[in-house]
This record gives C-alpha cells, structure tokens and sequence, in this order.
C-alpha cells in the first residue's frame, strides 16, 4: 500500500530509523552523507551509520551500512554521532561510541582504507572526563584540519547545568591534548529559547572570516531541544537556526567542491507508536549554504537543489501537485495554501509589513498523535528581488526558506493522498520535483565485495 507520507527526494531509510547526519565529506570527487541509522523502527536496536553517496548533493545512492557496532567492543550499544575527514587517500571517522551501562558515550575513531565505504574497528582517542569534574553528558566529537593541526570539540554538561564544547588539539589525529572550553554557558534563557544544560552535535563552521559555533541544546529531563548557533569570538548568544519543529543535530561539511555545506535530522511529528506501525520514522534535510548576518547564522537551499526540478514551472495558484513540489513565492504579502481535500489544509502566510512568516499546521489534519503546532520566523524578507519565500513539500516533510535566510522545517500527515491544490498569491510559480534517493541496486550494479558491514 503506497504512503504518501514518505520523503522522496530527502535522504531516509526505505524502512528504519534514521536520524542525525554524521560527517559529510567528498572524497574523490563523491559526497558521503552519514547517518545514525536502525534497520528496524525500534530505538531499542543498536544504532549504526548508515550511508549515502552523491555527485551532486541532491541525487543520492543509498549503500550499506559502512559502520556497525562491534560486540564487546567499545560501541558496543552503538555507533552515535560523530564526523569525518579526508586523512591522505584514506577516510577517517571520529564518533560517540555508545557502551551500555556506561555514563559516557567515548570518543573512538576509525579508518576507511575503502572509499568511504567500509570503516576499521575502532579505537579510543580521547579520555572520558574524570569524575571530580562532574561532567553528566559527554558525546559527538566534531573534528577538522587546522593547516598541520587537527583540531576537535566535544559536546558536554557540567556542574551547575553549565553546556560547553571542550575542545582538544592533536598533531596527527591520534593522540589528543585536552585545551579547555570553546564555548561554555549556563543554562538560561536567551531571545526566548532555552539554552539547554548539555550541548549535543557541536559543529564548528567558518564564515565570513569567523569561526561560528551549531549545537543541539539538551536537558536531561527534556531531551532533544534546538539546533543554536553563535560566532566563538564573542559570548555565547545562542540563536536558532530553524523556527520550526523538526530540525535538529546540524552536520557541517566545511570544505569540497560545493563549498560548506549544513545538513540536520528531520524528526518527526507524531507519536513513536504511529511511526513504529508505519515502519520508518526520519529523514536528512535538504543541504543547506549558510552566512552571517551580524552574529546571526542564516541559511537558504544550497544551489544544487535546482537540479531536482522536473519541466517547467507553472502559475501555482489552483495548481493541482502531487506529494513532492516547490512552490517559489514572490515579495508579496499573502497565503500559500495546499489543500489536501475541503477540511484540511496546509497554510503558509506571507505578511511583509510585519516581516513574518507563519506556518500554520492546525487544520492540516491526520491522525490523533500528530502535532498541529504553528511556527512563526521574524525578520524573514531580505532586499531578495526574484523571491520571498520557497516552499519545499516532500510527502509528510515541509522545508520553508525565506529571502533573509530564515527556515522552518516541520512535518504534516495529511490522511488524504494526492492529488492536492495549491492556493498563491499572484506571481507564485510552483514545480514538480523528482524522485533522488534509490538504493545501490537502483542506481548501479553493485559488487558483492562492496558489500561488507563494519
């Protein structure tokens, strides 16, 4: 029975549990996209990293996982998140190796000899903090080339609720010397979002002549909150870099042909007992090209996203589309509506004077367990002539950029399939977008000898 609800062009799982990228890099003129992955919709299965390659960075071939926990091993109860580099003509992963029982995930890295598609068992490079520094959280390494230097941060929780990035230096990628804190900040609010107690998935990217912190806030008791982001060359004023619900664990790839490239996990927005009997919960985000506006982080779809468009555009008011689309808004004000059926629809409004852009879910419909909350970006329209807002629809997953570089990502579950209409302001043109992710055996003959699990 075909799901409508299933992302076409975003990178997921054609059944499992994806979640947050890990370590985009392009290696030999090929983009890897990692990811933790579940081959089952349980979180109760070990996570490994699964494994995506591109030309393009919108058409994507789904191979085998390239890394998988050893058991007894120091990732034991997972392989979690972490990042990769190029090291001479080999790919070297640094990640959280997840042990269960353990009160921290360790800092292990391992080696492709194998393009990327297969890495070796791994091996600790850094200390788990001592006990009297009372670190509660300690995960994620984010590793990168500094001239000769390699360069490390690692997201923790400290004493007092106090979220940090500590930060370590390594001549040659082994051996790791701690340096104090990047960034560190009590738990607090700020512009009205919570900071967090921990900071997860640290990310540092350089931009405009600075370097600027992503981390994903986290608490104890909430889990999961924003993905912040703030230049290291001042104090921290962490401010969001998506509005919407479902964004989380930001991935950095700082250098290769398409330049620095930011990818997040879409979670989902309805209850683990709907995305367990669907059998798939998760996707990657569209890749996204980031800037500074002041000490905010900004962000819009990279330019390589043009290539999914299929045909032409069309006048998108009473334009009927099917699950997967873009619809590119002009500097108007008014509402994009995609109308599932006659009581259920999708809003998006446009109003410049106010310069505001509000998603509005709630007579989106599906079923019970299915989040409906609205999202508002301000400051939302830039001095963009050809366009205000562009609005990505791929089957339950909605991707909204606007002209200042402000997003929001969210997800809707319509119960009713395609065919919907969209409703536009005049000028509105609208896309069909093609189908980008197929597995290996899709896209090209593979060898069997490519098809080894680490």
């Amino acid at each position: 029975m075909h799901d409508h609800h299933l992302p076409h062009f975003h990178v997921r799982l054609p059944r499992g549990y994806v979640n947050d990228p890990n370590g985009p890099v392009e290696f030999g003129g090929t983009t890897h996209l990692y990811f933790q992955s579940r081959s089952h919709a349980e979180l109760a299965v070990p996570v490994e990293w699964g494994h995506a390659t591109s030309e393009d960075l919108v058409h994507w071939t789904l191979q085998r996982p390239a890394m998988s926990p050893v058991p007894g091993g120091a990732d034991s109860g997972g392989c979690w998140s972490g990042n990769t580099v190029v090291d001479g003509d080999r790919v070297r992963a640094f990640y959280s190796g997840k042990v269960d029982h353990s009160p921290y995930q360790s800092i292990l890295t391992a080696v492709s000899d194998e393009d990327g598609t297969n890495f070796s068992r791994p091996a600790q490079v850094v200390d788990d903090p001592a006990p009297e520094e009372g670190v509660t959280m300690f995960r994620d390494p984010f590793v990168w080339r500094d001239g000769s230097t390699w360069r490390m941060v690692v997201g923790a929780a400290g004493p007092g609720s106090t979220a940090s990035m500590r930060q370590y230096g390594s001549a040659d990628g082994l051996s790791w010397r701690f340096e104090g804190e990047l960034a560190r900040l009590p738990r607090t609010l700020f512009d009205g979002v919570d900071t967090g107690e921990g900071w997860e998935c640290p990310q540092v990217i350089a931009l405009d002549g600075r370097e600027v912190a992503l981390v994903s806030s986290w608490s104890h008791e909430g889990g999961p909150g924003e993905v912040l982001a703030f230049p290291v060359d001042a104090a921290p004023a962490p401010r969001r870099v998506d509005d919407g619900h479902n964004f989380y664990a930001a991935s950095v790839m700082r250098q290769g042909s398409h330049g620095q490239v930011l990818f997040g996990w879409i979670t989902e927005g309805r209850d683990a007992a709907l995305w367990q009997a669907a059998g798939w919960a998760g996707a990657i985000s569209l890749p996204r090209r980031a800037w500074l506006d002041g000490d905010r982080l900004c962000s819009e779809p990279h330019p390589a996203v043009a290539a999914l468009r299929a045909g032409s555009g069309r006048a998108a008011d009473d334009a009927t589309i099917g699950a997967q689309a873009e619809i590119v808004v002009p500097a108007v004000s008014g509402t994009v509506r995609v109308r599932y059926d006659e009581d259920h629809w999708l809003d998006v409004v446009l109003d410049l004077e106010a310069d505001t852009l509000t998603l509005d879910r709630s007579a989106a419909g599906g079923e019970a367990g299915v989040d409906t909350e609205g999202a508002v970006s301000t400051q939302a329209f830039g001095d963009r002539a050809e366009w205000a807002a562009r609005i990505f629809i791929d089957g339950s997953v909605v991707e909204v950029f606007t002209s200042s570089g402000r997003s929001i990502t969210s997800r809707v579950y319509p119960t009713t399939p395609p065919p919907w209409r969209v409703q536009a302001p005049a000028g509105a043109v609208v896309w069909e977008l093609a189908r980008a992710v197929a597995s290996a055996s899709e896209a090209q003959p593979v060898r069997l000898e490519s098809l080894t699990v680490g």
